[in-house]
């Protein structure tokens, strides 16, 4: 293979590639949040299940989390322009499906295909960042790509439920095809191509990897109606544990394996990841439920859902800069095991509250203590973890995080969703909320593990310590 020039691009095609592919990923990244406020739409239209529901959440999540360490091999061994289109285009042909499904099952397979277009747009985005700009300026394009993106947590709630309340839930989906075939014309004419190097693909892992999560959220989300004992959730559970051994013992033999298990030695990168872990299924697990909790129990409108959640998702912005600027100052350990905690009260507190009558006052409040809580802790755990390797095996080691990352979200959708089952339903705001507050209090636990795997994080002197040694 002929390798492009790394040689970085002139200014025109350096702002070309920052606004496409910020574009790109801030539509990837919206459509993993975008249906949250648009669930009880789907539900009624579609006469979906709570498991369907949880699958049209997770199927985006999961084909994403297990596929983005392989698009971005892809796109280093094909050409990071070629498959960062082919990302996109494969994102809009499953929009377009998404928007046509007639059935909780074709929507679910439109998300999967969804969650695969996005895991080859979305780490080709960065890597052709990285390419175009020179170090120096790479830092500034690379904070303004990930504020764009960002964003998506904010927009993502408020979008859907506008289009919920203003026209059919389908325009969620319609709305990708214009802005996407605007950015793929865009990118084969303002785009240089790019070659990273040429890694063996680790499919076996790849299999294994998927599979293991698959069996184990499936499990999860069958047991209630299923039955815990059942023969299909039993053997779901044991064989995805099983899977997940396997998965670890084969990585640890392979020459170039997806997950290089020698990162786990350090505890920087088994804390920041297992924090990471439990801060995505609570927040993902609650943005599932707490829109539907408002609309369902509490007869909002998707809009006024969106709006509503916004003294959670918006201190983003005001809490997450003051956080990477405190890392430097007290270390990662102070910001995630407080972070965590605060988030842990935040949502402990809604879950002890919750009532169809629950006025909005008493749920902004504990809003606002868990939005400040993750906004501290989320760049703490990504600093934990990319400061924990030697700078070569960055990329890496980001790709593993982000992987665990979303796979931890799908798995925090399946558990809320099985402590709901297991207790409430869809048949009246009483039933709603009686599941709604073990589903929010699971939240709340799984906080409360992040924050205490926190603790394990290394402090402040130690990672100066170690930084030293590395540069040595």
């Amino acid at each position: 293979m002929t390798q492009a020039s790394t040689t970085p691009a002139g200014p025109a095609i350096r702002t070309w590639v920052l606004v496409l592919t910020s574009i790109a990923s801030f539509m990837v990244a919206l459509d993993a949040l975008v249906v949250t406020t648009a669930l009880t739409a789907i539900r009624l239209d579609l006469d979906a299940s709570i498991e369907a529901l949880q699958w049209t959440v997770n199927a985006y999540g999961l084909s994403f989390a297990a596929l983005l360490l392989t698009g971005a091999a892809l796109g280093d061994r094909f050409g990071r322009r070629r498959m960062f289109a082919a990302g996109l285009a494969l994102f809009l042909v499953a929009s377009a499906a998404c928007a046509l499904s007639s059935s909780a099952s074709s929507l679910i397979a439109a998300r999967a295909l969804q969650g695969a277009g996005a895991a080859l747009v979305m780490p080709l985005a960065m890597a052709l960042l990285s390419s175009a700009f020179p170090r120096e300026m790479r830092a500034k394009a690379l904070g303004v790509f990930g504020s764009i993106t960002g964003l998506a947590l904010i927009a993502g709630p408020i979008v859907g439920g506008a289009i919920a309340s203003g026209f059919a839930w389908q325009w969620i989906f319609w709305l990708n095809l214009p802005i996407g075939l605007v950015a793929l014309l865009l990118v084969y004419r303002k785009i240089e191509e790019s070659h990273g190097a040429d890694a063996k693909l680790d499919g076996l892992g790849l299999v294994l990897a998927t599979s293991a999560m698959f069996a184990l959220i499936w499990g999860l989300m069958h047991a209630n109606s299923a039955g815990w004992g059942s023969a299909e959730v039993v053997v779901a559970l044991i064989s995805g544990l099983t899977l997940c051994a396997i998965f670890v013992e084969y990585e640890r033999r392979e020459a170039a394996p997806m997950l290089p298990m020698r990162l786990f030695a350090s505890t920087g990168f088994l804390a920041g990841n297992a924090v990471s872990f439990a801060l995505y299924a609570s927040m993902y697990g609650v943005l599932f439920f707490l829109p539907q909790f408002l609309q369902t129990a509490q007869g909002n409108n998707p809009l006024g859902v969106g709006l509503k959640l916004l003294p959670w998702t918006a201190t983003l912005f005001v809490f997450a800069p003051l956080g990477g600027a405190l890392v430097n100052r007290v270390g990662e350990r102070p910001l995630v095991v407080g972070g965590l905690l605060l988030q842990a009260i935040g949502f402990a507190w809604i879950a002890q509250r919750a009532t169809p009558s629950l006025s909005y006052v008493e749920i902004a409040a504990p809003l606002i203590l868990a939005g400040a809580g993750v906004s501290m802790a989320m760049p703490a755990a990504q600093h934990a973890v990319l400061s924990s390797v030697a700078p070569t095996e960055i990329g890496k080691a980001s790709g593993v995080f982000n992987m665990l990352r979303y796979f931890g979200g799908a798995f925090g959708v399946a558990a809320l969703g099985a402590a709901f089952a297991a207790a409430g339903n869809f048949g009246s705001p009483e039933r709603f909320t009686a599941g709604f507050i073990p589903a929010i209090t699971v939240a709340a636990i799984f906080s409360l593990m992040g924050s205490v795997a926190g603790t394990w994080l290394p402090s402040r002197y130690s990672q100066t310590i170690a930084s030293v040694r590395r540069s040595a």
